[in-house]
């Protein structure tokens, strides 16, 4: 088996093959011609694109789009070569609208960008080993002015806490309403974010006195899962392959990467911290993180955690979840959903 095919039955338990397709919406004027598209691109390739006009009507222009984005317009049938090392990883919704004897017709097709980059397998060394609570349904773990904070999942039973990672002594705990299932957490500009589960819903708290400041919707229809941010933008994950940028000062989303590992997108991205300007992702019910670049969405690096597994009691529904960066130690801390241990660990390639 070649190492890249190794470190994606690492991540996705199983070898996830997602191939694309081309997608060719028939009408009965024009048509992509789907001989000269392939289901799957990379970003250093060119899209080539010939419109086929099968009743030879007279053709003026053809104005093509992506994702709706106009992209240029061509005199008569002439081919378009398109650069994609600036669309994002996954899938592209072509469109040619084509103008022709005083009337007009489109025609769509698509097409997948999938990553260029083979991951590199990392390895971890525990640095030490700390008690967990085996009632956290862990959702979100993160460092603030150098104290743990962790947030919990399950209904009538959602928290989150700040406490002494050492021995376990809470400081300070907030319960969700019970008809709120607690899930990652944030801390930016002197604010504390949480999500919610299935609610669309999420809590602004102030960072020092945890009192809760402003309840908000999501703008988007989606689940709230993991969360981190860059000082200026929060990132949040849906259960999905997508990794949304959030504005903090308005809770709307402004933008998404797709996460793909070579030509396999990575769905269930879970618990997020940003370490050194890479994404560190926890992919749920898989005991290995993946290392993503936040601007294109590219897995570069796999982290398998199998190993702790050994160490714990726990049973195979008690997955792993919580990554959090102490940037005074510069080290990781790792656990998992009812897990009785909490690891520090540092990681290298």
């Amino acid at each position: 088996m070649k190492k890249h095919n190794l470190l994606s039955f690492i991540l996705l338990g199983t070898l996830l093959s997602n191939c694309g397709d081309t997608k060719n919406r028939e009408n009965s004027i024009f048509n992509f011609d789907s001989s000269k598209i392939s289901a799957q691109y990379q970003p250093q390739e060119t899209l080539d694109l010939t419109i086929l006009n099968p009743k030879s009507k007279t053709v003026d222009s053809i104005v093509y789009y992506i994702n709706d984005t106009k992209i240029k317009t061509v005199k008569g049938l002439e081919k378009l070569s398109f650069p994609l090392k600036d669309q994002k990883l996954g899938y592209q919704n072509l469109k040619a609208l084509v103008y022709f004897e005083g009337e007009n017709a489109e025609t769509t097709a698509r097409i997948e960008v999938v990553s260029n980059v083979t991951p590199k397998l990392l390895k971890y060394k525990i640095v030490n080993t700390y008690p967990h609570d085996v009632n956290s349904f862990t959702e979100g773990l993160e460092f603030y002015k150098d104290t743990l904070y962790e947030s919990t999942g399950q209904k009538a039973n959602s928290y989150f806490r700040k406490y002494d990672y050492k021995t376990g002594k809470i400081f300070k705990q907030i319960d969700l309403d019970s008809k709120y299932f607690g899930e990652g957490i944030t801390f930016i500009n002197g604010k504390l974010f949480q999500l919610t589960w299935q609610e669309k819903t999420g809590f602004i708290y102030n960072a020092n006195t945890l009192k809760l400041e402003k309840t908000f919707a999501f703008t988007k229809e989606i689940e709230g899962w993991g969360m981190t941010n860059d000082g200026k933008y929060i990132y949040q994950s849906d259960g999905t392959e997508k990794i949304w940028k959030m504005d903090p000062a308005t809770q709307k989303m402004v933008d998404y990467i797709n996460v793909y590992s070579g030509n396999s997108k990575i769905k269930a991205v879970n618990e997020l911290e940003l370490i050194d300007g890479k994404f560190y992702a926890n992919i749920w019910q898989k005991d290995a993180l993946a290392i993503v670049n936040p601007d294109n969405g590219a897995v570069e690096g796999i982290l398998d955690l199998s190993g702790l597994r050994k160490l714990i009691k726990a049973t195979p529904e008690d997955v792993l979840n919580g990554i959090a960066y102490n940037p005074k130690t510069k080290t990781i801390f790792v656990t998992g959903k009812n897990w009785d241990k909490m690891f520090e660990i540092t990681v290298s390639e």
